[in-house]
């Protein structure tokens, strides 16, 4: 074919098919937008809940990443310095937890000289080394000793009770001889000669203690005036509360004090364990204060908001008794008890197996109440008169802690159970909070380390 007649041939497009075009284009969008649509309204619809809850798994992850990446804060202390009265419902209408004297009446008290109990107890002796000197450092019992002493906590502060000892301990006569501490002077827990005498002049005496850097300092609130000359205060320290306070500012003036409290620092600890340690003061009043009459211990977690003298005249003076304490909170059996530590991890189930099997063997019965009071106690306040009888029953109590597990609460129905101490006040939970605002434990307290232990043993 010609090129001519090629290059004359002409392509025509319609007008009608270049439109239609478009108009099919934008039909099938508008199709497949309202497919999609429909799709995605059936998807929300069927999957919304998980939808809803992404964001909060999101967020709850978030959270608990920033928690991990950053320290603990410290516990809220809105309830320091507060004086209001903690109140029940009785019979429908609101009291306090505890009735206090007026401060005039309380300025207006006269001390008791003592309950008027009969007690048994008249007089009691505390073993040393010296007394036990024959029996005990024998070369024909060196070799039962050192692995006596491995086998146990006990060390030269304690003494080395023997089984037929313990045992000995829970007999009541009118004297009464007891392993209670200090047993050896090489026995670690010193004072220095300045404290010791500063101890010796307290009457009554309010004591707490926080060793290894642990609570801060809490001082006391809702004192008379009558009754500031009257009381000693008194917080037991080692050397690492003492620089972590003074690292924190907190430091003692030349007479030792910071605020009402009298700082003494106790060198040559005599346990590894810091609760063990804990309890010498704790459990130990009258041998570190023996010209005391009355004693009242509060924990380092708490701020005593009360005055002394008010309160001897309302749990012990008011009710005839020597020795107060408050009912345990959330439980009334001491093998419930037992079960409670182990889950919470504040003894091995080891310790407090064989804690429980011997107070079983010894035919400990499985009570809520003993001699008509709740069988556990919470330690956390003790309010006492310092007599031969409360003494035996503090002494006793001390052995079974260093002999078994540290948690004080087992073993307080044991020796109660054992020794039927007349003069019992178990005061209600509400009037526990009612003395004292709580703050919790401020910091994680620091072990001791063997070394340590090795050279306050020594």
């Amino acid at each position: 074919m010609p090129s001519s007649t090629i290059r004359s041939i002409s392509i025509t497009v319609s007008d009608d098919d270049g439109a239609t075009a478009p108009r099919r284009t934008r039909a099938g969008r508008r199709k497949v937008v309202r497919s999609l649509g429909q799709r995605a309204v059936r998807l929300v619809a069927r999957w919304w809940p998980i939808l809803l809850l992404l964001p909060a798994v999101a967020l709850l992850l978030f959270e608990a990443s920033r928690l991990r990446a950053s320290p603990s804060p410290p516990p809220v202390s809105s309830s320091l310095g507060r004086l209001d009265p903690t109140t029940r419902l009785v019979h429908g209408v609101r009291e306090p937890c505890l009735k206090f004297l007026s401060p005039k009446s309380i300025e207006n008290l006269v001390f008791h000289e003592g309950s008027g109990l009969n007690a048994v107890v008249k007089r009691i002796i505390y073993k040393t080394d010296d007394d036990d000197y024959d029996s005990h450092h024998s070369e024909a019992n060196s070799t039962y000793l050192l692995q006596h002493a491995e086998a146990t906590r006990f060390n030269l502060f304690t003494g080395f009770q023997t089984v037929p000892e313990r045992e000995e301990s829970f007999k009541v006569n009118e004297t009464v001889s007891v392993h209670c501490g200090f047993y050896s002077d090489n026995g670690g827990f010193k004072i220095s000669v300045g404290d010791v005498r500063y101890m010796r002049t307290c009457k009554v005496v309010v004591s707490t203690c926080a060793f290894g850097g642990g609570d801060d300092l809490y001082q006391p609130i809702g004192m008379v005036n009558s009754s500031i000359g009257k009381v000693c205060y008194v917080a037991f320290w080692d050397e690492v509360t003492l620089s972590t306070q003074e690292a924190e500012g907190k430091l003692t003036g030349e007479n030792e004090m910071i605020g009402r409290w009298r700082i003494i620092v106790v060198k040559n600890l005599p346990f590894v364990d810091q609760r063990l340690n804990g309890k010498i003061p704790k459990m130990l009043t009258h041998r570190l204060f023996p010209e005391a009459s009355y004693s009242i211990w509060v924990d380092s977690k708490y701020q005593f908001r009360r005055d002394p003298i008010g309160v001897l005249e309302a749990l012990l003076w008011r009710t005839n008794s020597t020795f107060a304490i408050s009912e345990h909170g959330a439980r009334t059996n001491i093998y419930d008890e037992g079960k409670a530590i182990v889950q919470k991890h504040k003894a091995t189930p080891e310790e407090v197996e064989v804690q429980l099997t011997q107070y079983r063997q010894d035919g400990m019965p499985d009570e809520k109440r003993l001699h008509g009071l709740k069988a556990l106690a919470e330690a956390s306040i003790i309010v006492r008169e310092l007599t031969p009888l409360t003494n035996h029953f503090m002494c006793a109590w001390f052995n079974e802690v260093v002999r078994f597990t540290s948690r004080d609460q087992l073993s307080f129905p044991y020796v109660l159970w054992r020794l039927n101490m007349p003069g019992i006040n178990m005061f209600p939970v509400c009037t526990r909070r009612d003395l004292v605002n709580s703050l919790g434990h401020t910091r994680k307290v620091k072990p001791l380390t063997q070394t340590n232990s090795d050279s306050s043993a020594a």
